[in-house]
């Protein structure tokens, strides 16, 4: 079921606190204290985007296996661009960008019981028709930017719900080896040299070579290959 609002503070603290259930939606127009990875604000024009969260109840996805949740839902959003012409690649860990420009942000909070995922919240904040960003937010896009075309904030959710599901159902129904293929082949600079930042600020030249069923993001340098966990490297756009 899909509940709507006008505005919330934001869509995944309400879907956290509130009494949802498996394949329930919490939408809003507005956000007033959105959130993004690593603590980061959302930003986002009221009535412009799609910000939501959905919550899943995953059958026997372990912990060890929770990363397929944030990939799951990076392919729906890609699957979803797609049928609105529009080709994204994912930016690890699930960014969704369209060439060098950001479209899309997932915000993926698990709740763990025992050695199995019992909850996750995936909020999205999807821009569609937003034409103008702040000046903070430094490489933004939107699906009007990219077509020219007018779609709503219902339109498009309608279209990312049945992908988001569909992908859900695949993942429990054992396509866990498909889903970490087709991740990893729309991987955003795959294959390509890049100057990337460590948490001190040192700069490394390294080639993305895959990520890997626990998140990590493996590159190269220097002929050495190395994987990083969430946090530990991060991209220069």
């Amino acid at each position: 079921m899909i509940y709507a609002f006008d505005e919330v503070t934001s869509t995944n603290d309400l879907a956290t606190e509130g009494d949802y259930h498996h394949g329930d939606v919490v939408w809003a127009l507005s956000q007033s204290a959105g959130r993004g990875q690593r603590g980061h604000n959302w930003s986002s024009r009221p009535g412009e985007n799609l910000t939501m969260s959905l919550i899943w109840e995953p059958k026997g996805v372990s912990v060890k296996e929770q990363f397929f949740i944030a990939e799951i839902a990076a392919l729906a959003i890609v699957d979803t661009l797609a049928e609105l012409g529009i080709e994204a690649q994912i930016k690890w860990t699930n960014d969704i960008y369209v060439g060098d420009k950001k479209i899309c942000g997932v915000l993926i909070e698990n709740r763990l019981s025992g050695s199995g995922v019992a909850r996750s919240v995936v909020g999205i904040g999807l821009n569609i028709a937003q034409s103008e960003f702040p000046e903070w937010i430094p490489n933004p896009t939107s699906i009007k930017l990219q077509t020219g075309k007018e779609y709503t904030p219902k339109e498009v959710l309608a279209i990312l719900y049945a992908k988001l599901m569909a992908r859900y159902d695949s993942l429990v129904a054992g396509g866990s080896a498909d889903i970490e293929r087709e991740y990893n082949s729309l991987l955003y600079r795959k294959g390509e040299e890049h100057t990337y930042t460590l948490p001190d600020g040192t700069p490394l030249r390294a080639t993305l070579l895959r990520v890997e069923h626990d998140g990590r993001l493996w590159l190269s340098s220097e002929g050495k290959e190395h994987g990083y966990h969430f946090g530990e490297i991060f991209f220069r756009i």
